[in-house]
């Protein structure tokens, strides 16, 4: 878990610093006491929330790299390019990142909703992945190491 948490500062360094510098995201930090205030849960209440939302965020990571996968492929052969699957998909996400109030989360993941650059949307997937890491690294690597169960049966 710490090899993974430690490539995913340094992966966010990297995007926030070069690529992706204009969303002003390097060293972001989350703090739940908007969420707590906004929304009147518990602390604990919004603990569970943020593990489930980065359980949600590791396993749809699988999901919107396939759909990339499939937007590559389309624009290789040269056909029509349909964004709506991948947009919907970062659409579902961003409610609960915007719910959360994780800024960084919600830039990127609006990103993803409205760009058509399939090397952007890649950058932004993968600062996703370190930014729900390192917001719960011990939870991202459990839904891993699961994912990877599963795979394996």
């Amino acid at each position: 878990m710490q090899n993974m948490l430690i490539d995913a500062v340094k992966l966010n360094e990297n995007i926030f610093l070069n690529e992706l510098k204009e969303m002003n995201i390097l060293n972001y930090s989350y703090t739940p006491d908007e969420a707590i205030e906004e929304l009147g849960l518990e602390l604990e209440e919004i603990n569970h929330l943020i593990d489930d939302y980065v359980i949600q965020i590791v396993t749809s990571n699988m999901i919107f790299l396939q759909y990339l996968n499939e937007l590559q492929s389309s624009k290789d052969k040269k056909e029509v390019m349909n964004y709506r699957v991948l947009q919907d998909l970062a659409h579902k996400n961003l409610g609960v990142a915007s719910n959360l109030r994780i800024h960084d989360a919600q830039k990127l993941l609006y990103s993803i909703m409205k760009e058509e650059d399939l090397g952007h949307i890649f950058l932004c997937l993968e600062g996703l992945f370190a930014c729900v890491t390192i917001l719960r690294p011990q939870k991202a690597f459990d839904t891993l190491r699961l994912i990877k169960v599963k795979n394996s049966l």
